[in-house]
């Protein structure tokens, strides 16, 4: 176990806008099965949980599971064309991991996305930055479980006393909390402040600059 310190991100919504892609390719895969699409308001209220509960809270109720599976399959068809065509990092996000780095932090990202798109995005936006980047794969239980974090933590060697969790859902806060790690709450995501102060995170923050000072940068 070294003494470095780590910084660990979720991705969609704290580096990461992927709201519009997220909505495409799920009004994508419902139109395929004749289903009316959704809102963007209505997919920012789903994402968080993995694409397959996204997915399920997307379509029509009382679809079979036969229906499902097609309408999943479609999706992630499209999102693997089309998961970087609207995506962008959110202000500042690149300077504040390049700063991180040179002060020699350990930075890694933990997503409830598909392991593809994590990587084939990390790889775009932060090559270079990232130690180590977990997405939603066989063996590992999804956020809010730990599991994703403690993959970090036992691959970069680091103990969970050194680590700050980075977030902006109230998934993200409780999968801290089950980590036993300090969280940082972003606004600038897809939940509410208020969703936010209600899981109790030890920090809430509204500019990605907050983050240097609360790890001592």
């Amino acid at each position: 176990m070294n003494n470095k310190k780590c910084v660990i991100f979720d991705l969609d919504g704290t580096l990461l806008d992927t709201l519009e892609d997220l909505k495409n390719s799920v009004n994508f895969a419902l139109s395929q099965g004749g289903y009316n699409e959704r809102t963007l308001d209505e997919v920012r209220e789903f994402v968080g949980n993995g694409i397959e509960n996204l997915m399920r809270k997307a379509v029509p109720v009382g679809i079979s599971e036969e229906e499902f599976t097609k309408c999943f399959a479609s999706f992630k068809e499209h999102y693997k064309i089309h998961s970087e065509d609207n995506t962008k990092e959110y202000d500042g996000i690149t300077d504040m991991l390049r700063v991180l780095k040179q002060n020699g932090f350990l930075l890694a990202v933990v997503s409830n996305k598909a392991d593809f798109a994590v990587e084939t995005l990390c790889n775009k936006y932060f090559q270079g930055l990232l130690d180590v980047a977990v997405g939603e794969r066989e063996g590992i239980k999804r956020k809010p479980c730990p599991d994703s974090v403690n993959e970090v933590t036992r691959i970069l060697g680091v103990s969970k006393e050194n680590c700050y969790y980075v977030g902006d859902s109230d998934v993200d806060v409780k999968t801290a909390h089950n980590a036993e790690m300090k969280c940082i709450a972003c606004t600038w995501g897809f939940r509410s402040r208020s969703v936010l102060e209600s899981e109790k995170p030890e920090y809430i923050i509204d500019n990605v600059n907050e983050i240097l000072e609360i790890v001592g940068v």
